[in-house]
């Protein structure tokens, strides 16, 4: 059995359901997850990182883990207590997904602390394991829909400098094929798209997918700064503004290990906009 943490999370969903597909046995496990929200014959366990009680029966019977280290600050259960609780149930192989940022940005307040107590308590754990480090995610376009539903436009700063951001999609299919197969333990992934996109281009794509004009309303870092304080703590505001302004080559390395493993191509940004597209009109 298969237990997958952020269930219902924006590649926690699309992961359960590759697992599902693929025939394996699924535990999806959340703070708000429900019946609804899972795929038919996939047991759900609503339980908390920060509650160790509350995840003991979660893991009985595991075999796999997926594990989604869900921020800075985020956690009051130390990462090695969450997986001796995984261990003592029976997991053996565990997947985390984590962030480039921790190789990028070591120093940085928002990629340190948590992110790197979490890749050491996973290293150090004795079980089989693998690090899942993706850049940005084209589903942090979501941030841009109330503008474009209601003014057709979209503002962020630094327009024209590219990342190589990825569909959230192509990193649960390679988390999908990490827990199921052998010959990724003790292996770092990076993951990113197939090419440099900036938020001009983005914007772009999008009203290509609409079939209507998006205009591009390019936001100073003062501007920026304020819109991500209302929903983002500051030390991670000012990281995430220093990568989208001046991202350093590492940030900025597409890197070949999604097309290893999933033989095939990552998707671009504009792919995932025609599939989300509904969200924005």
């Amino acid at each position: 059995m298969i237990v997958v943490t952020g269930a219902t999370g924006n590649v926690g969903r699309p992961l359960v359901q590759a697992l599902a597909a693929a025939g394996e046995q699924v535990t999806a496990v959340s703070r708000g997850v429900s019946d609804a929200a899972v795929p038919e014959g996939v047991r759900y366990r609503q339980a908390d990182l920060t509650d160790p009680e509350s995840l003991q029966p979660v893991f009985d019977g595991a075999d796999a883990l997926f594990l989604h280290d869900t921020g800075a600050g985020a956690h009051l259960l130390s990462p090695r207590d969450i997986l001796d609780v995984a261990k003592a149930g029976g997991v053996g192989r565990i997947v985390l997904l984590s962030s480039i940022g921790i190789a990028t940005r070591p120093q940085s307040a928002s990629h340190g602390g948590t992110g790197r107590s979490f890749d050491s308590a996973v290293r150090q754990s004795g079980m089989g394991w693998t690090i899942l480090r993706p850049g940005g995610f084209d589903s942090n376009a979501y941030a841009w829909v109330e503008s474009v539903r209601a003014r057709r436009t979209v503002a962020a700063p630094f327009g024209d400098v590219g990342l190589p951001t990825i569909d959230p999609a192509d990193i649960a299919e390679v988390a999908a094929a990490v827990l199921r197969e052998d010959g990724h333990a003790g292996q770092v992934y990076e993951l990113t798209g197939p090419a440099l996109s900036t938020p001009r281009q983005q914007a772009e794509a999008i009203g290509d997918a609409l079939g209507e004009p998006i205009g591009f309303i390019e936001q100073t870092r003062d501007e920026a700064r304020a819109q991500m304080l209302q929903f983002m703590p500051e030390p991670v505001v000012g990281t995430t503004l220093d990568i989208l302004g001046e991202p350093n080559p590492a940030e900025q390395r597409i890197s070949p290990d999604v097309e290893q493993i999933l033989g095939r191509a990552p998707r671009t940004f504009a792919d995932w906009a025609q599939r989300h597209i509904a969200a924005f009109r």
